[in-house]
């Protein structure tokens, strides 16, 4: 199994690559080069930071062009985690109306309620669909580990999960070969090790 993770410079890399590691990935590869994954198994967009940064980075390493030939033309399965979740969208409210990598329909905008500690840091509770293949395994309303300010909303059933944080939102999606979650499965302990696991191991997508 050969698992690359997308190099843009604004990741949670070494935790991810770490527990990669640990669930037996015999191949990790860290890169931004499209002939290098393009022969991968399975994507990892990782991001933490500015949404508006993180698209001008990726637009300026040609990796916007490059991914959607590798997931929209390929099929290769992706999957976003925090900010790379957001990024999968159509676009975000962060520092203005800034368009996103539009792989899934959805916009993230800010938490409407104003009593909120915002960011939004720690474990929460995630109402897991039940169609899942993320969460399969893993019971319902389990804890997972979140640090965003921004939520990410849709009209469209993307097989999603939610979880309440004085609002509701969506915790991660799921479309053919696009997944996305909000949290950080690489710190979220034995749940977040199982949701990785169900990723790395899923075919047929």
């Amino acid at each position: 199994m050969r698992v690359g993770i997308v190099n843009y410079g604004m990741g949670n890399i070494r935790s991810i690559t770490s527990t990669l590691k640990y669930l037996g990935v015999d191949d990790v590869i860290l890169s931004s080069d499209h002939s290098v994954l393009k022969n991968t198994d399975k994507l990892i967009l990782p991001g933490v930071g500015s949404f508006l940064q993180a698209m001008s980075v990726i637009k300026n390493l040609g990796l916007d062009v490059h991914l959607k030939e590798l997931v929209l033309g390929s099929r290769k399965p992706i999957l976003g985690i925090c900010l790379g979740m957001q990024l999968l969208t159509e676009s975000s409210a962060e520092e203005g109306d800034n368009e996103g990598l539009s792989f899934i329909k959805g916009a993230v905008t800010k938490f409407d309620n104003h009593k909120l500690k915002i960011p939004h840091i720690g474990f929460n509770q995630v109402k897991k669909n039940k169609s899942s293949i993320l969460f399969d395994g893993i019971e319902d309303n389990s804890d997972f580990y979140f640090v965003h300010s921004y939520k990410m909303l849709s009209n469209y059933d993307i097989n999603q999960s939610v979880c309440d944080y004085g609002e509701a939102f969506i915790a991660s999606f799921e479309q053919e070969n696009i997944f996305g979650v909000q949290f950080h499965p690489e710190l979220s302990q034995s749940n977040g090790l199982s949701l990785l696991k169900n990723f790395i191991t899923l075919t047929g997508c």
